[in-house]
């Protein structure tokens, strides 16, 4: 063996692996907006069997499809923030190789328009807006994340309004009722305080490259604090809604719910970036349950109304 051979660097794969491939896409994050979609079939009031098919093909839309979409988006041009913050991701590591990333959004991108069209003219639309969503958040020139108030205002709508207002379309054929309208963009608004918890974990990359995420722009107290009421304001307000609208049970259940979300975050105000992760873990289950409660609750108000 010659000094050549000993020296030379390994060449690097010229096609991701499928668990590179699936690193990019990151599942676990499709949790949210699929959960929203259910939501929106149940809150719909109307049965699946007949749309049954429109909805299976609405939930992969919202979650591999979009969020894979916008994940893979948000990995590419943000692989140099991740290489200061998270420098094992999969392309900062270089698990990813080449430009594919890049593809790989251009392909989910594709394929997120295609079961769109299929779903319908009420659909399509709503998609086109959420892949509009998902390159402006990260791609320049307009790179929305550059903003911590403007980016999880986006992704709450994203994530959680869009899905539910498109679910509840795609089950029903008609658009949504007001009621439905109102409890999406309430729980989508709440998610901005959500959001903001992701951001206490990379303040210091954050600062560095530029990002003005609200524990960047206000400090880790006074963002936790913005954080907690943005997320405690809009379940209030659909608590008073349910009982407004004749299903007191429902509206009690997300008061209690909200109350043990609001012990919690006396806790997480003591050191938000301690307890950030901690209070993700409770407070947001917490809060995506009163999400199908309600959906639970319009359900009934539909058949109350009908």
């Amino acid at each position: 063996m010659n000094f050549m051979e000993l020296t030379r660097t390994p060449p690097q794969a010229r096609l991701p692996s499928p668990g590179a491939i699936l690193a990019l896409l990151k599942p676990i994050t499709w949790f949210p907006p699929m959960w929203a979609y259910a939501c929106g079939a149940i809150s719909s009031g109307h049965g699946f069997q007949s749309r049954a098919g429109f909805v299976v093909l609405g939930v992969i839309l919202a979650g591999p499809l979009l969020c894979g979409t916008s994940q893979a988006v948000n990995d590419w041009f943000d692989r140099h923030v991740d290489a200061i913050n998270e420098p094992d991701r999969v392309i900062p590591s270089g698990r990813m190789p080449g430009r594919w990333g890049l593809y790989i959004a251009i392909i989910m991108s594709v394929l997120s328009l295609l079961a769109a069209w299929m779903l319908g003219p009420l659909i399509f639309p709503a998609a086109v807006l959420g892949l509009f969503f998902a390159w402006a958040y990260s791609a320049p020139p307009l790179r929305l994340k550059q903003n911590g108030w403007v980016s999880n205002g986006v992704c709450g709508f994203s994530y959680e309004t869009l899905p539910w207002l498109t679910a509840a379309a795609a089950t029903t054929g008609i658009l949504p009722t007001l009621p439905v309208f109102l409890v999406a963009i309430l729980y989508g608004a709440g998610a901005h305080g959500i959001l903001t918890l992701n951001d206490f974990k990379a303040i210091a990359g954050d600062r560095a490259m530029g990002i003005s995420s609200l524990p960047v722009l206000h400090g880790p107290q006074r963002a936790a604090v913005i954080a907690c009421a943005i997320m405690a304001v809009p379940q209030a307000l659909v608590s008073l809604l349910l009982f407004y609208w004749g299903l007191p049970f429902y509206a009690l259940a997300i008061g209690g719910l909200l109350l043990l979300q609001l012990a919690c975050m006396r806790r997480f105000l003591r050191d938000p970036v301690t307890y950030a992760v901690w209070y993700s873990a409770i407070g947001v289950g917490l809060y995506v349950t009163g999400m199908m409660i309600t959906a639970f609750g319009l359900n009934a108000l539909s058949h109350l109304q009908a």
